[in-house]
Parts: C-alpha cells; sequence; structure tokens
C-alpha cells in the first residue's frame, strides 16, 4: 500500500461491547482490554445551539477569507455573482451564509470582487445581511432616479446592482448557470432573466466556470474535522446498538422496527438525517418481497444511514449477522464476502491520487479487481456540505464504465468521500448463494493528498445474540 494511503491497522471492532448470552449472567468478551482503536464507538455529546452557530461560523468566515480567493484566482474569475429569493436558494448560498441563516431574504445577491492579491477578494451584498459582519452592505453614492428612469429601472435593488458593476466594471463575471453541474446551475431562470436584464452591456462578460461553485462546496477546512469525526463515531455507536439485542429481537424485530428506531434516535440526538434510512436482510433461503421482513437467525442484516448536522452530512452502510442457535462465530463464507469488500476500498484509495478524474480512478480501480479476480462495483460520491456532495463521482452502480461530466471532475486535497461500494461472494454455507457486501465509510484527502478513513472502518460484523 503507498504510503500515501492511511489506513489504522487494527481499525475495526465495532461490536467489542461486552456481549451477554441471553438467559445467562455469563458474558463473551475480548481476550484482552483492547486499545483505543478497537474500543467500542462512543456517542459524543454536542454543544449547544449557540456554541455550534459560533463554530459555523467561523467555518464560514474562513471558507469566504481563505478558500475562495485562491479558487477565484486558480480560475480566473474577477466577479462572482450569487442571485437568489427566497426558498429558491443557490445551492452555495447556505455555504457563504451565517448558520442563524435559515433562507435568502425576498432577493438576496452576493458578489465577490477580487481587486488582486493585495487588495483581496471584496465581499458586498445586496438584500439579505452582512451575515455576521462577512459582508459589506453595498449603498449608492448616486442621486435616486426620479420620474421615467425610475419606471425603467421598477426594482431599486437592480439599479444598485447595475450601479455596483459599473464601477467596478469587471473582465469578467461568472454566474452559477450550467446543465449538467447541479451545484453550479443555482440561478433560477426567472432570476437569470432579470439578472442579464440588469447587468445590460456587460451580459457579453459572462462566462462559465462550473469548477468554482463545485470546488468551493468540495473543499473541506481542517477545523471542521474534529467536530465530523465526532459525528462518524456517533454514527458508528448508533449502528452498533442499533445491530445488537438491545434492539433487535431475532423472530420478532422487523427491519422496519430498526429504521425507525434510527429515526427517532437521531431525533433524540438533536439531528436530523438527510434520507430515510434502510435496514434490508440477506439468507439462506427465501426473502419476502413484501410487507416488513421479520430479523431471523441467520441473517445478513444491512444499513444505510446518514446524519445532517451542523451543515455535516455523513453517509454510512454498515453489516451485522444474527447469530443461530449455538453458533458463536460468523460463518466463513460471510466473514471472506466482508474481507473482500474491505479489499476493495483499499484499492480504491490507493488509486485516489488527486488530479485524476473520478472516472479514470474508476477504470485503474475496476482494472485491479478483474486482475483479483473480484466480483463487485464501485459507486463512490464526494460528501459534506451535501450528503451526495459537490466533486468527482466515482461510478455509480448503474455506470461501471465511466459517468459523463461528473465523472470527469478532478479530485482534489482537503476533500471528503463516500466510499460506497460492494462485493459479490458466493457463500458456501448457503448454498453458493451469491450475497452482496455493502459497505459505505466517510473517507478524507488532507491538505497533502493522503487519505484517510475519518474515524475508522468495519471489518467485522456487529453480532445479535
Amino acid at each position: 500500500m503507498p504510503s500515501s494511503i492511511v489506513t489504522p491497522v487494527a481499525a475495526v471492532l465495532l461490536t467489542l461491547v461486552v456481549w451477554a448470552l441471553p438467559g445467562t449472567a455469563e458474558a463473551q468478551a475480548p481476550a484482552q482490554v483492547p486499545d483505543e482503536a478497537l474500543a467500542p464507538a462512543r456517542y459524543h455529546a454536542f454543544p449547544s445551539l449557540r456554541e455550534q452557530a459560533a463554530e459555523q461560523q467561523r467555518w464560514v468566515e474562513e471558507r469566504v477569507t481563505r478558500v475562495l480567493p485562491e479558487l477565484m484566482r486558480e480560475y480566473g474569475v474577477e466577479m462572482w455573482i450569487i442571485s437568489q429569493r427566497e426558498y429558491a436558494e443557490d445551492p452555495v448560498f447556505f455555504a457563504i451564509t451565517s448558520p442563524t441563516t435559515f433562507a435568502a431574504r425576498r432577493r438576496s445577491i452576493y458578489v465577490f470582487h477580487d481587486r488582486g492579491p493585495e487588495l483581496g477578494v471584496e465581499r458586498l451584498a445586496l438584500g439579505g445581511t452582512t451575515q455576521g459582519g462577512l459582508y459589506t452592505m453595498y449603498r449608492s453614492e448616486r442621486p435616486a432616479p426620479t420620474g421615467e428612469e425610475a419606471e425603467l429601472w421598477g426594482d431599486e435593488q437592480w439599479r444598485l446592482f447595475r450601479e455596483l458593476i459599473e464601477e467596478r466594471d469587471p473582465e469578467n463575471i461568472v454566474l452559477n448557470i450550467h446543465e449538467e453541474h447541479a451545484f453550479a446551475d443555482g440561478l433560477h431562470a426567472g432570476e437569470r432573466e432579470a439578472l442579464e436584464r440588469a447587468l445590460g452591456p456587460y451580459v457579453d462578460r459572462v462566462k462559465t466556470e462550473p469548477r468554482l461553485a463545485i470546488d468551493y462546496l468540495a473543499i473541506r477546512i481542517p477545523e471542521m474535522m474534529p467536530r465530523y469525526r465526532q459525528m462518524m463515531e456517533t454514527v458508528h455507536a448508533m449502528i452498533s446498538e442499533a445491530f445488537s439485542n438491545a434492539v433487535i429481537e431475532p423472530g420478532v424485530t422487523t427491519t422496519q422496527d430498526v429504521v425507525w428506531w434510527f429515526r427517532e434516535k437521531i431525533r433524540e440526538m438533536g439531528m436530523a438525517t438527510w434520507f430515510q434510512p434502510s435496514v434490508a436482510v440477506q439468507r439462506a433461503g427465501e426473502v419476502p418481497t413484501s410487507g416488513p421482513v421479520v430479523i431471523q437467525r441467520g441473517d445478513l442484516i444491512w444499513t444505510d444511514v446518514g446524519l445532517d448536522f451542523m451543515g455535516l452530512t455523513t453517509d454510512t452502510q454498515h453489516n451485522g449477522y444474527v447469530l443461530r442457535e449455538g453458533e458463536r462465530e460468523v460463518p466463513e463464507g460471510l466473514r471472506r464476502c466482508l474481507a473482500t469488500s474491505n479489499r476493495m476500498q483499499d484499492l480504491l484509495l490507493e488509486e485516489m491520487e488527486p488530479g485524476r478524474t473520478g472516472n479514470e480512478i474508476l477504470a485503474a480501480t475496476l482494472a485491479r479487481l478483474e486482475e483479483e479476480g473480484i466480483d463487485g462495483t464501485v459507486y463512490t460520491h464526494p460528501i459534506g456540505d451535501h450528503g451526495h456532495g459537490a466533486g468527482p463521482l466515482i461510478g455509480r452502480w448503474d455506470a461501471q464504465e465511466g459517468v459523463p461530466v461528473r465523472g470527469d471532475v478532478a479530485l482534489r486535497a482537503s476533500t471528503w468521500h463516500s466510499i460506497e461500494l460492494q462485493a459479490t461472494v458466493p457463500i458456501p454455507e448457503w448454498d453458493d448463494t451469491p450475497v452482496q457486501c455493502r459497505q459505505e465509510e466517510e473517507a478524507y484527502l488532507d491538505e497533502a493528498g493522503q487519505r484517510h478513513w475519518v474515524f475508522r472502518r468495519q471489518e467485522q460484523f456487529h453480532l445479535i445474540w
């Protein structure tokens, strides 16, 4: 494994809680006290809403003062305009505003004007607020128009906007318009018409640069990681509890019972989820195709759950096993399946070199899977402000030949990714029935491009006795 890949050697056993066998006081415990890397995942207590908002405000300030100027110069953008109306916000809006802002105010226009390295990027607001001092409210020094001129402009805000543009006279202007990249296509059709009218002759200076919005949303600042790591450990702890006898009674509990346990637990933690959790089973016999599925002994159980908290998202898939009567370990075939998906994670991370496109990484990874005789699919995505975040897609479950446009985006350092994939392995103990071991775990590229797990990955099954 290249030195740029950092994988915890012992990371994994999420079920090293003390397991008590039903009907006995005797406990199953590890032979020795686990070190920190093997200790059970724990829930984290998070600060008050007021403290959370202060922390998030610092993140926004760092992004607009440090990340944005570098990107504007990298892509040769002199002026970037983000304009929206209430409840029709640009995807970038919540990454440039305070955490106490829940929607645009009527019409909110934010303008970023690069005056060069010495003067820096000017941040101006027309409508909305200063977002806690991040922006300067633009005020006109010209007398207000009257008569026909006032009627011509109609909305005073557009007249001020035109004055701002004339005063700064930018060589180029980027608007968030793109038919393929949603994160760079936040300018609604009606808003675009009004904006272009207000630009007048300056509309000829508008250029398309989707990488600005994409990369601004994709790049993670180091200050976010401590909080994100706590979120990830909390997800692991939550799945460990869900996939235990505290929640699941074999032969009684249904997959939907566990789904709604997740929903209630997430709410109890003061968090939200950005999608309905999933829980499903695979087994040696036939699985019902309709109605709630009762979890039985001998089932391989799987979940996909994601948190939405403090403007950050997670997306995690783990596997568990319900021991049969008399069983003390997971069947060898299933253990091999999970180990195979772990091997796929290793191969994918090795290929995730900054500068390569998602499609290049996908092709290289699939070629190595073929060399090793692994049957599996890769469908990894960026994560951060959004669950399916901005940045390169590395495959889709239905597009293993590559993903047009979004797969052609280059991978950058300082980004987070959901390493999502599955290995298909025949299980001898199940009459060679093919089983999918689906996993998803958050990893990140640091500022040097080295790869790390945010918390750790699953390498052993959660067990239900």
